[in-house]
């Protein structure tokens, strides 16, 4: 056989496969769980904050640039392999190109630059996300521990008589938070165990309240080792550091539970820091709050390791 008709004899296979490789890529791409309403957010879920889509957008933004840069690619690679391959006539090794410079100074500024644009809206959404308000309308303490979470809800609440700002169980909380506190806030508490469960929908964990339409400062420390508490429908996450304070803001905009769960590997029991939140009406978040105080759960959790030196030293320069 000639080595042209040896040649289309290997090539037929190849053919008879392509529908089979097309098919089996179609139904990858649509068989998903995903809507078509779904498919904008790029697996994201629906944010339930003000700030969530802030977050949303960073994502997708990133999802377009990693689509252009991959359509640039994948399309130089096929041009590559269509309009340089070696035909059934030359088989000699083709010529040789090196130290082009315009080339080289492509695939060095280029990526420069996407690097440098991606930097620049990583760091103006992180500025806003990290922002804080003069007065929020509420202040959160979240404790985290091994192996699930406390919640200090620093509010004036009837039954509850004490001062946040002088509570000695919130020594591990720097000054310049506590005196942001609102006044006579004698506050409540709520704890977990890894078996504690939502009462409504039997998820693990305990479950905290907060108001809808309402600005919620959460401030975060940690008992023992790094933690991070992660609101998934928040988008947002942050680390909960033994000796260091975490501060951050959100306005939830959805009712409903939602889930929340520790995203840093803190140990044995890790998988078990679970916990949920429920966004409720602002009517409903102050009776929950008279709740816990007619449980006895008045005053306040002990925060935490108290800030570290350098980090009272390093908040000192920034102020």
């Amino acid at each position: 056989m000639s080595p042209n008709g040896s040649d289309r004899s290997s090539r037929r296979p190849m053919r008879r496969k392509l529908p089979q490789v097309l098919t089996a890529g179609l139904i990858l791409a649509t068989a998903t769980g995903c809507t078509y309403k779904d498919f904008p957010r790029l697996g994201m879920p629906t944010p339930v904050t003000e700030e969530a889509p802030i977050i949303l957008s960073l994502w997708q933004g990133s999802w377009a640039a990693a689509l252009v840069t991959g359509v640039l690619v994948w399309g130089l690679i096929l041009w590559s392999v269509i309009f340089h391959r070696r035909t059934r006539t030359k088989v000699e090794v083709p010529p040789q190109t090196r130290y082009n410079m315009p080339i080289e100074a492509l695939y060095t500024v280029v990526p420069l630059i996407i690097v440098s644009v991606l930097f620049y809206f990583t760091a103006r959404d992180e500025s806003k996300l990290l922002s804080l308000s003069d007065k929020p309308a509420h202040t959160v303490n979240v404790v985290g521990y091994q192996w699930s979470w406390g919640f200090n809800y620093i509010e004036d609440v009837d039954g509850s008589k004490g001062d946040a700002k002088t509570e000695k169980n919130l020594e591990g909380i720097p000054d310049k938070y506590r005196d942001e506190f609102p006044a006579n806030a004698g506050g409540v508490y709520d704890a977990g165990i890894p078996g504690t469960r939502n009462p409504q929908t039997g998820n693990p964990g305990p479950t905290l309240w907060l108001p809808k339409g309402e600005k919620v400062r959460f401030v975060l420390t940690s008992r023992d080792v790094i933690h991070s508490f992660w609101v998934v429908p928040f988008l947002f996450k942050q680390d909960v550091i033994p000796g260091h304070t975490n501060v951050f803001e959100v306005t939830p905009t959805r009712e409903g539970t939602f889930l929340g769960k520790c995203a840093e590997l803190c140990g044995v029991d890790h998988s078990r820091m679970l916990f949920n939140v429920k966004v409720v009406s602002p009517e409903r978040y102050q009776q929950h709050l008279k709740e816990l105080a007619e449980k006895g759960q008045t005053g306040y959790l002990p925060s935490g390791i108290e800030q570290s030196t350098p980090a009272k030293n390093s908040e000192k320069k920034q102020l």
